[in-house]
């Protein structure tokens, strides 16, 4: 089926470690960055509105945003560990680089949104609702730089800048190139596009999904369902269109700057026609490194590349030529049928996304919601719930496998980068502890989401009922 063997040594079980590690991370991700943002909408329209409706949807909402921080945090440090155990070649050549943005990500931006997080959480009823608001977007501006520093260093594993190398290491020359490079501005507006449609679809398919399976709502928790729907549906609309946006972007720059990537996703192996048909599904055939069968779409690869309907695409083979005669002998062809499909199923979920929001919120308008009373609508919606994990998976799948078969691109490859230290054997025990570890954690994740849409918006008023009646402390007030 696959382009490569899979034998189990130790350069197959780091990268399948580092590919579970980051996946798992990622689902959580751009899913607490998405369900922030909305929750901070929601607060801040309680505080323009003054309406307690929008209150009680913002405390209900933030319980499952609170849950998706924790988790993520959680994967973060086992991602963090298993990069120092298994790349540690990889750390040597190119730490001068990536220690710097990682230090700041750590130090500023985790920071940041950890304190006002925590400001944010136990300080509804002792501040202002003006700065309470402040704090919740305090921790989106945080998430957001976290993101940033996160992608520069990403940024110049895809397209390295700012460096020298001496003595067999990368060395950084320019700081401000690393954060400048247009690189980072394509990666970090298409992933922040990709977690605002995260967070929008996620919101809007689990009040569908409450909406399907509560029969006896209180009028409160239906309205609060509804209007959420609605916000998320506004939401993933502009996320799919500053995707769709970006991400066109980004493969424009990607003809230029990595050329077999760019190639790999759309099943070229020869150089395409002038002007160049873009090919709507195909297959290849790996190991004789041809196309199978496909189907084009005349002019269309040129009007997407290039904005005109005229110019070629150069194909694998003659990239993996140029390649070999700048970098010597060996393999250049990425694992060509992953990459030409996680590209269309991450660009087709995204218009998905945007013809089920604009219908959603067309089909919610106040002269005639009847998306509210139609349950295969409310299970169209409901069913979104799980596009964007796959979409922003795959997008990963994409930005990753499509620099193989280096970690810096034109500089080191992923055979020179394994730590020297480790064998297949603790490789394959720790995959199948993390494994174990990630299906436990996405359990948890699971249940309390499920838990908490069970309990609705109003527990949260019960509980808070509940906590005053109870005893004060008599220090409360301070010592005197």
């Amino acid at each position: 089926m696959e382009e490569y063997k899979m034998d189990l040594d130790i350069v197959t079980l780091a990268r399948i470690q580092f590919a579970m590690t980051t996946i798992f991370h990622y689902f959580f991700v751009p899913f607490s960055i998405g369900t922030g943002f909305i929750v901070a909408i929601m607060e801040t329209m309680y505080v323009i509105k003054k309406d307690d409706l929008y209150l009680k949807m913002t405390k209900f909402w933030a319980n499952i945003f609170l849950l998706s921080f924790a988790v993520g945090v959680v994967t973060g440090l086992i991602q963090e560990f298993q990069f120092g155990m298994n790349w540690s070649d990889y750390s040597r050549f190119v730490g001068d680089i990536f220690g710097a943005p990682l230090a700041v990500e750590a130090l500023l931006a985790f920071f940041l949104e950890s304190t006002f997080i925590g400001l944010w959480l136990f300080t509804w009823d002792k501040v202002s609702p003006k700065l309470h608001v402040t704090f919740i977007w305090l921790v989106c501006f945080g998430t957001l730089m976290s993101a940033f520093w996160i992608l520069v260093a990403n940024s110049f594993m895809q397209h390295p800048v700012g460096y020298t190398i001496n003595n067999g290491r990368a060395e950084m020359t320019d700081f401000v190139a690393l954060f400048t490079s247009p690189q980072v501005f394509y990666e970090f507006t298409h992933v922040i596009a990709g977690a605002i449609i995260m967070g929008g679809i996620a919101i809007a398919g689990m009040a569908a999904i409450q909406l399907l399976r509560t029969k006896n709502l209180s009028d409160v928790s239906r309205t609060i369902y509804q209007k959420s729907l609605r916000i998320g549906f506004v939401v993933a609309l502009v996320g799919s269109l500053s995707a769709l946006g970006t991400g066109d972007l980004q493969m424009k720059a990607l003809v230029h700057d990595q050329p077999m990537k760019f190639a790999a996703t759309e099943g070229l192996y020869e150089d395409s026609g002038d002007p160049a048909a873009w090919t709507l599904i195909a297959w290849m055939n790996t190991h004789e490194q041809k196309r199978v069968f496909g189907i084009e779409v005349p002019y269309m690869l040129s009007i997407l590349s290039y904005n005109k309907p005229s110019g070629y695409v150069k194909g694998m083979n003659t990239i993996n030529a140029e390649l070999v005669e700048e970098h010597g002998e060996g393999d250049y062809y990425p694992p060509v049928n992953t990459l030409f499909w996680s590209f269309r199923i991450m660009a087709g979920i995204a218009m998905l996304t945007l013809l089920v929001s604009s219908l959603g919120l067309f089909f919610t308008r106040k002269k005639n919601p009847i998306l509210y009373e139609k349950r295969w609508m409310l299970w169209v919606a409901s069913l979104m719930t799980i596009t964007p994990f796959l979409a922003n998976t795959a997008g990963w799948l994409v930005t990753e496998l499509g620099r193989y078969p280096w970690t810096v691109y034109g500089l080191f490859k992923i055979e020179d980068s394994i730590s020297p230290n480790v064998s297949a054997t603790s490789l394959l025990i720790s995959n199948i502890t993390y494994f174990t570890l990630f299906l436990v954690l996405g359990g948890v994740m699971v249940y309390f989401v499920n838990r908490q849409l069970h309990k609705g918006p109003e527990a949260q008023e019960e509980q808070e009922k509940l906590d005053q009646a109870m005893p004060k402390d008599p220090f409360d007030g301070g010592a005197y």
